[in-house]
């Protein structure tokens, strides 16, 4: 398998059960998931996009994790959010407005 150059982790608040019931699942995680993955394909990004346990971060959420970069954004809950970290990603930026951590 060729290595990505981008991960995009959404947090869909999955428990040890394997249920999802957290901050970010009941704020539309499930629906994040499959607008990234989707986007990704439409632009081309050499990206994969997962679904994760919970990150543990619930009164941000919700949450995605850009890798290599290690980039956690907060509070993710429109597209035109999604599309912004998408830009950024093309771009090699960030997108500052919605960074939880330094």
């Amino acid at each position: 398998m060729k290595k990505p150059s981008f991960h995009i982790l959404v947090c869909n608040s999955y428990r040890i059960s394997g249920e999802a019931q957290g901050a970010c699942n009941k704020k539309g995680a499930q629906s994040m998931i499959q607008y990234f993955t989707e986007n990704v394909a439409d632009r081309g990004l050499d990206a994969v996009v997962s679904a994760t346990g919970c990150l543990n971060v619930c009164t941000q959420g919700p949450v995605v994790v850009v890798h290599p970069q290690n980039l956690w954004y907060g509070g993710i809950t429109t597209e035109e959010q999604m599309d912004e970290i998408l830009d950024a990603i093309e771009s090699g930026g960030v997108a500052t407005q919605y960074l939880i951590s330094e």
